[in-house]
């Protein structure tokens, strides 16, 4: 095993042992201490990583960016998947594009009423890593009965899918020069994407940092799905292995910002078969009360992402 030139030592005046260090902006970095190297892989995709460190435990980076960490994944995959099961409805049909460790999956499983998944990932690699080193994430959900799980192109699946859906997530990698994921953050494919949800479905996505800065990447999201969906909101927690806010949306032709308290409170109170580790009622009822210097950005940065004009984006810089 060839570790990744990458892990810094204590030769290039760090404290002693190797670590992960993420570049934020010229002045601003986090590392993190590696207590051992398990394994990493590289495609035509993505680059992946797979280290246990002393704080976060194990931590999964892709592309040289922290994907997750075994210490407070749960954070990132309830933000993503609980809100929109608590305002749709009765959502029982999901799709998940992109999603590699089976997080996401496995938090939408946990919902009594959930009937499929289909999740989709371009990488078979990144599924196979996951089996065998990231049980604790996923859960065992891959093997579950309800789940589908397709190896492609998640915007073929979604062009050429005849399946609708209650609520469909957008679980992708940053949207980088040249790799496989900008092209998912374009208006162009979310009018495509709504054609393929139920009456009063759901879209839900990972939006980028809520870092002041870096919010380049949300503002423009934001300003994009607001031209596809009539209702839109925005909405952040922060991650402590990420060291920043992570922030999210949410888009329907439905109003979800109608859906009653009663009906959030019996759903958490009865309708999943874990004890939730973010998400209470009390979160829901502020979820959408985002800072106001996000506000500020929105309502400032007001660009519209297209396949002309994409935006690329990274966290890990410099």
């Amino acid at each position: 095993m060839i570790k990744p030139k990458w892990i810094k030592t204590d030769s290039e005046n760090f404290p002693k042992g190797e670590w992960f260090v993420e570049y934020f902006t010229k002045g601003e970095f986090h590392a993190h201490q590696i207590k051992k190297y398990i394994e990493s892989y590289k495609t035509e995709f993505q680059t992946a990583t797979l280290v246990e460190t002393y704080s976060f435990g194990k931590v999964l980076i892709i592309d040289r960016e922290t994907q997750s960490s075994e210490l407070d994944e749960f954070i990132y995959h309830e933000a993503l998947v609980l809100p929109s099961v608590l305002l749709h409805k009765d959502p029982k049909t999901f799709a998940i594009l992109g999603g590699g460790e089976g997080a996401t999956l496995r938090e939408i499983l946990s919902y009594k009423n959930a009937k499929h998944a289909v999740m989709v990932d371009i990488d078979h690699n990144i599924i196979k890593f996951a089996k065998k080193y990231l049980e604790s994430w996923h859960k065992g959900s891959f093997e579950d009965k309800r789940s589908t799980l397709l190896i492609q192109d998640a915007r073929k699946f979604i062009e050429k899918t005849k399946l609708k859906f209650d609520v469909i997530y957008s679980d992708l990698p940053s949207p980088i020069e040249g790799g496989p994921a900008y092209k998912l953050y374009t208006m162009e494919f979310y009018k495509i994407l709504k054609t393929k949800l139920n009456k009063d479905g759901i879209f839900a996505m990972q939006a980028g940092p809520g870092h002041m800065l870096q919010l380049e990447l949300h503002p423009a999201l934001y300003h994009t799905l607001s031209k596809v969906f009539k209702y839109v909101a925005s909405y952040s927690f922060f991650i402590p292995s990420y060291d920043m806010p992570w922030s999210y949306i949410i888009a329907s032709d439905y109003d979800i910002f109608k859906v009653s308290e009663n009906e959030i409170r019996k759903k958490l109170e009865k309708g999943f078969s874990k004890k939730n580790g973010l998400i209470d009622l009390n979160v829901m009822k502020n979820l959408f009360n985002i800072p106001l210097y996000m506000k500020r950005e929105i309502e400032k940065n007001k660009k519209i992402i297209t396949e002309k004009k994409p935006v690329f984006f990274s966290t890990s810089r410099y």
